[in-house]
């Protein structure tokens, strides 16, 4: 190929410059947002608190801090229990609570869970009621944050979320996700006074519109009461330097991507495609069935399309499984596969079936 020098610069030169130059552009140089920022003073912070889902984006920014040198003793994971801890096995994995716990263990720090009361199921089932309390465990041992009802009004909602990225229909990523995140935040004293690094795993790839996300920039409950940033750490990353990275930390793929799953979501999850609810009625029919039957009480679908996850099913042709050790662990409460490819007897590191798969299966 061949083209003049100014066209050269125009096309290759130029681009290159601006993307190197808006690595360290501020979105807002007055309130401290930054669309790009890869690195952050580490030392400058009191906690750091990785809100962990179990799966590769969430690993991978612990990862990350391993690599960046940061203090390990001001560390803390954070799971968000979709299910909560009452007994709902509606929508997440089985295994992923105590997977979590494990991955706690194994990288030596404490782990803290959060969750609404009665999970995603008691939240879908409100009627004319109040939001349940929610609970969030502390070092100094579990709160129970009871609601205002001289501020809130009851309501009822009697469906599954929406599809789509508008947070109040899609309401359980911001019901049982970041609304616990925020009262956990808030309603800890030993936050107060502090400087605390709030890290979150989106990536760009994955959405258009978190594509447009800032790497950094001020929690929405930073106060003069305590100092939150939030930041992105592994925002800017593609699924090659995820999969990397958990390769050259020896952590072993997490076993929805084992089964053929290309996003660690809820087993369930409302964003699932055709493909993986005929899996799950292949393999889990119990869990497709509870799904279906709630359809059926709301007289509503989660699909747009107007079919059940039943009908769905049966348009696709299940994923094969060719990992008996990980389907196994799937219908299992107890996690009992190693976290680290040198703990597996036998088995060294691989890329599991789902690391570049296409199919539908969690929010972007």
């Amino acid at each position: 190929m061949t083209c003049q020098p100014h066209s050269f610069d125009d096309q290759f030169v130029i681009p290159a410059l601006q993307a190197q130059l808006d690595l360290f552009r501020p979105s807002d140089q007055n309130n401290n947002v930054f669309y790009s920022a890869p690195v952050v003073d580490l030392d400058d912070y009191d906690n750091i608190i990785v809100c962990i889902s179990g799966g590769k984006d969430s690993i991978a920014c612990l990862l990350q801090l391993d690599d960046l040198g940061a203090d390990k003793s001001k560390i803390e994971l954070w799971h968000h229990d979709v299910d909560g801890a009452e007994g709902s096995t509606l929508m997440d994995w089985s295994f992923m609570r105590d997977y979590n716990r494990h991955l706690a263990r194994d990288f030596n720090i404490p782990v803290y869970f959060s969750w609404l009361e009665g999970g995603f199921e008691a939240e879908m089932l409100k009627q004319d009621s109040f939001s349940k309390p929610h609970k969030v465990e502390t070092p100094a041992g579990l709160l129970t944050l009871s609601r205002n009802t001289n501020r809130a009004k009851p309501a009822t909602r009697r469906r599954f979320p929406q599809v789509g990225a508008d947070l109040k229909t899609r309401w359980c990523s911001s019901v049982l996700k970041i609304d616990v995140g925020r009262r956990a935040l808030t309603n800890q004293q030993r936050f107060n006074d502090k400087k605390v690094l709030f890290i979150t795993g989106e990536r760009r790839e994955e959405s258009a519109n978190r594509s447009k996300y800032n790497q950094f920039e001020p929690h929405t409950n930073s106060n003069n009461v305590r100092q939150v940033d939030a930041w992105r750490p592994v925002l800017h990353w593609t699924k090659e330097q995820i999969w990397d990275a958990l390769q050259r930390h020896s952590v072993l793929a997490p076993v929805p991507y084992r089964l053929g799953w290309s996003r660690s979501s809820c087993m369930t999850c409302i964003f699932n495609g055709a493909r993986i609810w005929a899996t799950i009625k292949e393999h889990f029919p119990d869990r497709l069935e509870a799904i279906a039957a709630y359809e059926q009480m709301f007289g509503t679908t989660i699909s747009r399309q107007g079919l059940n996850v039943l009908e769905l099913a049966s348009k696709a042709r299940p994923i094969k499984i060719e990992d008996a050790e990980a389907l196994k662990q799937a219908l299992s409460e107890r996690y009992e596969l190693p976290v680290f490819a040198a703990e597996a007897e036998g088995q060294g590191w691989s890329l599991p079936a789902g690391a570049y798969g296409k199919e539908g299966c969690g929010a972007s």
